[in-house]
C-alpha cells in the first residue's frame, strides 16, 4: 500500500511547473516540493519496497513490488540529484542517458526506472 500524500497535487504540479518555468533557477522550497511531489508520485503509480529511490536532501521513497526491504540497505537502490529526477520527471532527461552518463546511480535488481518515467507532462 502506497504511503500517504503529504504534498497536494495542486501545490506538487504547481512547483514543478514553477521549476520548468525557471530554468532549474528557483527557490530551495519549491525544488523541495517539486522533488517531494515527485517521490510521492512515483510512490503511488509502483508501490512495493524492493527498490529505494533516493534523492537528497529532500527524501526518499521505497517503491516497485518484490522483495520487501525491512532494514539496512536494500538490495536496489537508485539515487540522483534533485536536479536530475525533475528532469526525468518531466520527461526532459531519458532515463537510459542518465545512467549511461553517471547521474543516476542505479543498483540492484529492478534498479531500472526507465518505464515508469517521466511522471508528468512538461
Amino acid at each position: 500500500m502506497p504511503a500517504p500524500r503529504r504534498i497536494p497535487e495542486v501545490e506538487g504540479r504547481s512547483a514543478i511547473a514553477s521549476w520548468l518555468a525557471s530554468g532549474g533557477f528557483i527557490s530551495r522550497d519549491v525544488v523541495a516540493t517539486a522533488v517531494r511531489f515527485g517521490l510521492e508520485e512515483l510512490a503511488s503509480r509502483a508501490p512495493g519496497q524492493s527498490v529505494e529511490v533516493r534523492v537528497p536532501p529532500f527524501g526518499a521513497v521505497q517503491v516497485i513490488e518484490g522483495s520487501v526491504h525491512r532494514r539496512g540497505t536494500p538490495p536496489a537502490v537508485v539515487e540522483m540529484s534533485a536536479d536530475t529526477f525533475l528532469r526525468l520527471v518531466t520527461g526532459q532527461a531519458v532515463w537510459a542517458d542518465a545512467v549511461e552518463s553517471g547521474v543516476v546511480l542505479a543498483s540492484g535488481e529492478g534498479a531500472d526506472l526507465g518505464e515508469l518515467l517521466p511522471l508528468v507532462e512538461a
